[in-house]
């Protein structure tokens, strides 16, 4: 069974922000606020990134590409046994 994170990042990748971003906002963990950070950044929303970096406990300002943020999740995930 597919969890939350891994539905989110499917619809992520197939260009369905919306989809994600409505199914991010109903888990309340920090892995789920970094997700929902990075799709505020792939929306270009800044400032609303930041806040759910922070909300992640997670650096904003050295944070790195989109990409780079997305693989680094994706890894994150893989070492927790969730995807």
């Amino acid at each position: 069974m597919m969890s939350a994170l891994q539905q989110v990042l499917q619809h992520l990748h197939a260009g369905r922000w919306v989809m994600a971003h409505d199914l991010v906002q109903k888990d309340n963990s920090e892995l789920a606020a970094w997700l929902h950070g990075i799709l505020h950044l792939q929306e270009g929303d800044l400032e609303d990134a930041e806040n759910w970096y922070d909300r992640a406990h997670r650096h904003f300002r050295s944070r790195g590409s989109l990409q780079e943020e997305l693989a680094l999740f994706e890894q994150t995930l893989l070492q927790q046994h969730l995807l």
